[in-house]
């Protein structure tokens, strides 16, 4: 399995902008579609966005469309998500997840076998 970390989380004020960074160890992610997923206090896991392995299809949710973007780099084994007009509904730990390439499902958690620890995203209003 693929081990992540992410990073770039932080305190931020609605409006402001955040780029999260997740690092893959253990393997090449170059053959995994790779996905960002957030969980609020209190709520359960959601879907943010996801990147085929290739990199030439993206997905997001509703709620982010527009305003996130998400991004790779194989050559260098990362995945970003970029984070713009950042409101308080946006507040929660961001997790990077991978999975084997599968071309459907992005949006399905329980796809993804290999996780990150999450980074921490807090927006005031």
């Amino acid at each position: 399995q693929v081990q992540l970390i992410e990073s770039g989380g932080g305190l931020v004020q609605a409006g402001d902008s955040l780029k999260l960074s997740c690092a893959a160890s253990g393997r090449s992610i170059s053959s995994h579609d790779m996905g960002w997923f957030r969980q609020a206090p209190g709520k359960e896991r959601a879907f943010v966005a996801a990147i085929s392995w290739s990199g030439d299809r993206t997905y997001y949710s509703d709620d982010v469309k527009g305003r996130f973007t998400i991004s790779r780099e194989n050559a260098k084994n990362q995945v970003y998500l970029q984070m713009n007009s950042l409101n308080v509904e946006d507040t929660a730990k961001y997790y990077c997840a991978a999975r084997p390439l599968a071309f459907r499902s992005y949006s399905s958690g329980s796809t993804y076998p290999s996780w990150g620890q999450g980074t921490q995203v807090t927006v005031s209003s």
